[in-house]
């Protein structure tokens, strides 16, 4: 999934002459791309847990509603997002720090990326219904084809057509209709217990303010990353003087890096979602502490890997994205920098996802918007007194190590106080059950 911008950004980054400018200006775009995705987060992350714990208490009625009262949140929010989007789209992007350089590429590549904006809605928003289901290889099958789609439109679009960063966007919104028809075509189908039924798209206002109530966490932990590359951008043109645009360049790079490392943390949470969601709805603990413990193993591992990659071989990574020798000799030390302890969100990524898998909606809101809004936003803007430019991205370091601990602490208190009510609850029934 993460490959639709980042092969973007790579091809962007190496259009001759005008290779940084343009990547500085898709490094702009980042915020709203991220608004976008995020609202698919609401049905989609929040009604698909939802739907699996229906599933698990042998509800498969309100499960159906969930899913068909998504489909009617995700074309309300599309249109609502296209026009708004279109209509304030210059002077969005000039609010987010773009110039006469970096604006006509920001405006080129969004204005047709808004068009596809229903496909990225209802490919994203429906597939963890389908993986909800335990269909995972057809929910993987529905971002490999997109993803596989645009590495082979961009080049064709962008060089072969000389359509330059317009290309990019006509081959990612391309790419995204066809998941898009993948998805719906599957949730209409008999091989999906979960279907999408006409006569349950009327709006259920119940179910759609469960949904919202519990979708928001994941929606805010995206918007917060908009909200956050908005601040930072400004930060790097405060701080980075002559230098900023160079700094913004930078940051679209360590942004599309980001992306590329919590995608598979992200997949990890998705596959364990289901399974926590269901033993849930069972009151399974030991089920729901298993699913927890390997979880962690694989995040932490994917974590630790990732972050093994970015310290050693920062100058590799960064030429993937752009041959500008200035450009790579930044991203060399801001890479290192930024990343440094990113390693622990393993953990944290696991904890701040259950509390969403396991229905709580209060402590899943409160940690999504921790690392970012409550924690990284405040350093951001006190660490450059002393530092500079470089306190920008060591804010990334310093909230990574607090959230990580806190999250960990409030999880394994929940695990725990989860497993007495429920040894209780069993233990009240069974002295009531008949002798």
């Amino acid at each position: 999934n993460a490959l639709y911008s980042i092969v973007d950004r790579m091809y962007i980054g190496h259009m001759p002459g005008v290779g940084t400018d343009a990547l500085a200006g898709i490094g702009l775009t980042f915020p709203i791309i991220m608004v976008i995705s995020a609202f698919s987060c609401l049905p989609g992350m929040g009604g698909a847990p939802l739907a699996s714990i229906a599933l698990g208490a042998g509800d498969l009625p309100r499960a159906q509603k969930y899913l068909s009262n998504a489909v009617t949140l995700l074309l309300g929010v599309s249109v609502a997002l296209t026009v708004g989007c279109g209509v304030f789209l210059k002077p969005i992007l000039i609010a987010f720090g773009a110039d006469a350089a970096t604006l006509p590429y920001a405006y080129d590549y969004l204005l047709i990326y808004l068009l596809g904006t229903v496909f990225v809605e209802l490919a994203m928003g429906l597939n963890p219904f389908i993986n909800t289901q335990g269909y995972t290889i057809t929910g993987t099958v529905t971002v490999v084809i997109g993803a596989v789609l645009n590495i082979v439109l961009d080049p064709l679009f962008i060089y072969t057509f000389g359509m330059g960063i317009r290309g990019a966007a006509v081959a990612t919104v391309i790419s995204q209709l066809v998941s898009a028809i993948w998805v719906v075509g599957f949730l209409c189908s008999k091989r999906s217990v979960l279907r999408i039924q006409p006569k349950l798209l009327r709006p259920d206002w119940e179910v759609l303010s469960t949904t919202c109530k519990l979708g928001v966490s994941p929606f805010i932990f995206r918007v917060n990353e908009s909200i956050v590359a908005i601040l930072l951008n400004r930060l790097l043109l405060w701080y980075g003087g002559a230098a900023g645009g160079l700094h913004i360049a930078s940051m679209a790079i360590l942004t599309s890096l980001s992306q590329i490392f919590f995608m598979p943390l992200t997949g990890i949470i998705t596959g364990a979602q289901p399974i926590l969601s269901y033993n849930t709805g069972a009151r399974n603990f030991p089920r729901v502490r298993e699913t927890v413990h390997y979880a962690r193993l694989l995040s932490i591992g994917c974590a630790v890997a990732m972050w093994a990659a970015m310290m050693l071989f920062p100058g590799g990574i960064a030429r993937l994205f752009t041959s500008d020798p200035q450009l790579i000799q930044l991203t060399r030390v801001t890479m290192r920098v930024m990343f440094c302890t990113v390693l622990v969100l393993g953990m944290q990524m696991v904890n701040q996802n259950g509390f969403v898998a396991m229905g709580n909606t209060f402590y899943s809101f409160l940690f999504g918007i921790m690392r970012k809004l409550l924690v990284l936003i405040p350093v951001a803007f006190l660490l450059p007194h002393w530092l500079g430019v470089w306190g920008v991205y060591a804010a990334e370091a310093v909230s990574n190590l607090i959230t990580t601990a806190v999250t960990y602490v409030f999880f394994e208190r929940y695990l725990g106080q989860l497993q007495r009510e429920w040894q209780c609850s069993g233990a009240a029934t069974r002295s009531a059950s008949p002798k």
